[in-house]
């Protein structure tokens, strides 16, 4: 059965984190958008800055998991700048975590 948007989100909400932060990529508002096609899994994703350490290893830690959970699946993840990152982004909950409402 394909997997939907939000099914890859759970997966990416539940297994990859950002290791400074602790917080998942999802909550971080890093991931942009989630495409289905045929057998590809596509996301488009971004970094809360452009010379963030974790350039390779978030991404990477994204592709890894999602080919695990969907092995009969392509996995495409495309580190996109635009829209710039802000802490908008992030879900309530992890606003709330950093004392930002």
């Amino acid at each position: 059965m394909r997997p939907t948007a939000d099914e890859v989100r759970a997966v990416l909400r539940e297994r990859v984190f950002d290791p400074e932060l602790g917080i998942n990529v999802v909550d971080l508002g890093l991931i942009y958008d989630v495409q289905i096609e045929e057998k590809r899994i596509v996301v488009d994703m971004t970094l809360t800055t452009l010379g963030c350490p974790l350039a390779t290893y978030l991404p990477a830690q994204v592709e890894e998991v999602l080919r695990e959970r969907f092995p009969d699946y392509d996995v495409e993840v495309n580190l996109v700048w635009e829209p710039q990152w802000t802490p908008e982004r992030m879900s309530k909950e992890a606003r709330e975590m950093f004392g930002a409402h």
